[in-house]
């Protein structure tokens, strides 16, 4: 928890030193998480299971760039917004326990409203 705090602290700072918070409103910042989302599954677009395995050991480093870029604006939304994204998680995965209980879902893709 400690470590998300730092990385939020660190990349906040180097917004509010640029000025660019007042871009930053909530809107922008979730739409370019979704853009950034997007260059991700560009990666593995039209691929075949053995080329997406081997894209992603070939160009690590490139989609490690673009999940940086994804983390960093669900960070600053979780931070502008006053969210505790590991508390989120926690409490989201609690919820997903009851949605999916193992005896139910083991093994399975079936989404909890037809277990």
């Amino acid at each position: 928890m400690g470590e998300i705090k730092k990385i939020t602290e660190d990349m906040m700072k180097f917004r509010d030193e640029r000025d660019w918070k007042q871009f930053h409103n909530h809107k922008d910042v979730a739409l370019s998480l979704v853009l950034e989302a997007s260059e991700v599954l560009e990666h593995f677009q039209w691929k075949s299971p053995e080329e997406v395995v081997r894209h992603g050991q070939e160009c690590k480093d490139e989609i490690a760039d673009e999940l940086a870029d994804v983390a960093w604006y669900l960070f600053e939304l979780a931070h502008d917004l006053n969210i505790d994204l590991p508390d989120a998680i926690a409490r989201k995965t609690k919820k997903n326990a009851e949605k999916y209980p193992v005896e139910k879902c083991k093994g399975r893709h079936t989404k909890y409203n037809k277990l």
